[in-house]
């Protein structure tokens, strides 16, 4: 399709007029001495032996301490895996540019495709993403390149994420758009990362 100088005008002042982005104690045993000296005479002799049970039930409380230390030996062993998560995030990257006439409460949308009526209000460009980033710059270029290129809109978003997400730009027009070719390029930090070409017609 060729324009005339003055059709070319027309399509300018048209995309001029355009709307743009909307946007986790102690127990003692009782001393069976006591009682072996109440039966009987000879009783100093029990009590003689009975300070050896005590003797012994010291290497228990010994053996117990050992025990006690044993596990903090554990906790040191487990210290090593905690210092992973310390790596560093992916950067930021592109995913995917959707097209559509229709996004839902997620910016994903619903109804894609490259193909729009002259009558769709709006066209939106749905940009996935990977990775962290505290402040990156997404852009969005629309483009009518039918004969002489007319910039329709260039728009961009500060995004800060730390996993995938999701970036929606989009172009309104509140009158028919103009029939022909169109295209929008997504850049990410000033480098282009992804294009799409789209028609607008009528149905």
């Amino acid at each position: 399709m060729s324009f005339s100088p003055r059709s070319a005008t027309l399509i300018s002042a048209t995309f001029a007029s355009m709307l743009l982005l909307s946007a986790c104690g102690k127990s003692e045993a009782p001393a069976p001495a006591p009682a072996a000296a109440s039966t009987a005479a000879p009783a100093p002799a029990p009590a003689a032996t009975a300070p050896a049970p005590a003797s012994t039930a010291v290497k228990p409380a010994a053996a117990s301490t050992a025990a006690a230390t044993a596990p903090a030996v554990t906790p040191a062993a487990t210290a090593a895996p905690a210092a992973a998560p310390a790596a560093a995030s992916a950067p930021l990257s592109f995913s995917k540019l959707t097209l559509g006439n229709a996004v839902n409460n997620d910016h994903q949308v619903t109804k894609p495709g490259t193909s729009f009526a002259t009558t769709d209000k709006t066209i939106y460009a749905s940009v996935a993403t990977d990775g962290s980033t505290s402040g990156a710059k997404l852009n969005a270029k629309w483009t009518y390149t039918e004969g002489a290129s007319v910039l329709v809109s260039n728009i961009t978003q500060s995004i800060s994420t730390d996993g995938p997400a999701i970036t929606t730009f989009k172009v309104q027009n509140p009158d028919l758009w103009p029939e022909g070719k169109y295209k929008v390029e997504i850049s990410l930090d000033g480098k282009t990362v992804a294009d799409q070409d789209f028609q607008i017609g009528k149905r």
